[in-house]
């Protein structure tokens, strides 16, 4: 037995030749297989994510493994677990917001605001300069009222676009990737630089633009396909979705306070009343053929509409806008013109007028009244800018901006002469 041993022991299983000095080993007894595997090359190393010691190939079961084998092992360094890299992330900011950079006549221009109805029937002439972000169709844009330099825009490619449009170094001052789906609206907040968005991703998210930084994000069952801030409490906001939920939103809790429920197809738009006593909800009911459902006018404290038959027309209505001084309002109909409707019960169709030269042909397009409500401006689905007196519905001018379709227009809050626009094709463009 101690010859056995000693054998085992000092005898290698990689050796090549017999040695004539050893004695002669009994035949193993473990039985020699009938159909021995094949050779084959070793598979590529992977190390364990769990221990990286282990062996860099899975054994056979039942595989006798060498001294040599172990050796080997045994001098491979100890590694420490591989960890999955850290995504890099993006700053969000790549300029400049402040007011430091700007020309001389603009800042004087954005401080000088005139009270009551300014600058009345003035129009851009001419482009004033196009700013290149967004990879896909740009579906919203808004300028900001308290920092009026500032114009926010939201695309299909997940992203929203901080401009500071007179900047002389960086136009591009923000550019915030929170969302991961389509971005489909965007909306400042009136006080402070805070913006609110929302879409595909099925959320609503509050942004803290000076800062950089997301500050709260409001989730849903729904797409989110617009949202629409109260004209008198900044701390809260209306959401309207796919499933046709509208929500009204508390940002100080983050949580819905009303909720307004009639069945009803996805919400396109919702727009409030100049007293705020009252909202009006767009959506699509062309798939239910209850085209007396496609606008309503909602009760804001009670939670009931008011009234369902304001258009029975079978056209869907992508945008509401509300007039800033007169009792009406208008929707921008796929039936290739802008419809009037009264702000006062029973919110009558006006069927003498309504503003039509301009074409919608199934695209999401919007429109805008001016700061004085004299001028409605339209995109259009041939790439142009219509511009349409708001009291006699005759068309005054048109621009031409995109060889694709024009889909928002905003009317500077300030500078009435200044409009900006968007396109199907990822442009933005300020005009003045």
């Amino acid at each position: 037995m101690d010859l056995l041993c000693n054998a085992y022991s000092a005898a290698s299983d990689e050796d090549d030749e017999p040695d004539h000095g050893r004695p002669v080993l009994p035949p193993s007894k473990r039985p020699k297989p009938q159909n021995p595997l094949p050779i084959t090359k070793p598979l590529p190393l992977c190390r364990s994510t769990h221990n990286p010691n282990l062996p860099t190939e899975a054994p056979l079961p039942g595989r006798y493994i060498s001294k040599r084998e172990r050796a080997v092992l045994a001098s491979v360094p100890t590694t420490p677990n591989l960890i999955p890299p850290i995504p890099v992330t993006t700053s969000p900011v790549v300029g400049s917001i402040s007011y430091s950079d700007l020309p001389y006549d603009i800042l004087s221009s954005l401080r000088h605001q005139t009270k009551g109805r300014p600058w009345l029937g003035q129009m851009s002439e001419k482009l004033y300069t196009t700013l290149n972000c967004h990879k896909n169709a740009v579906t919203s844009l808004k300028w900001s009222s308290s920092h009026a330099h500032l114009l926010a825009s939201a695309g299909m490619d997940h992203s929203i676009c901080i401009w500071n449009v007179w900047s002389r170094d960086h136009k591009k001052a923000r550019v915030f990737n929170h969302h991961n789906a389509a971005v489909k609206d965007v909306k400042w907040s009136q006080h402070g630089l805070f913006l609110l968005s929302c879409g595909y991703d099925c959320s609503s998210r509050l942004i803290d633009v000076e800062k950089g930084l997301e500050a709260q994000v409001f989730k849903e069952d729904q797409v989110v396909g617009v949202v629409k801030f109260h004209p008198n409490n900044s701390d809260l906001f209306l959401s309207g979705g796919s499933k046709g939920l509208i929500k009204l939103w508390d940002i100080r809790i983050g949580k819905v306070v009303h909720e307004y429920r009639r069945g009803l197809g996805p919400i396109l738009d919702v727009e409030f009343t100049t007293d705020a006593k009252q909202f009006i909800s767009s959506c699509d009911e062309s798939k239910g053929n209850i085209s007396e459902n496609s606008i309503i006018v909602w009760d804001v404290l009670r939670q009931v509409p008011l009234s369902n038959q304001v258009y029975v027309e079978a056209y869907t209505c992508p945008c509401i806008r509300t007039h800033p001084f007169d009792p009406y309002f208008v929707a921008q109909s796929n039936g290739n013109y802008i419809a009037i409707f009264s702000s006062k019960p029973p919110f009558k169709l006006d069927k003498y007028r309504r503003y039509e030269s301009h074409g919608v042909s199934g695209f999401p397009i919007k429109c805008n009244f001016s700061l004085d409500g004299e001028i409605i401006a339209s995109g259009s689905s041939d790439g142009c800018i219509y511009f349409y007196n708001s009291k006699s519905s005759e068309l005054m001018k048109k621009i031409k901006a995109y060889e694709q379709a024009c889909m928002d227009v905003a009317f500077h809050p300030v500078m009435p002469n200044v409009i900006a626009s968007c396109s199907w094709n990822g442009d933005v463009s300020v005009f003045e």
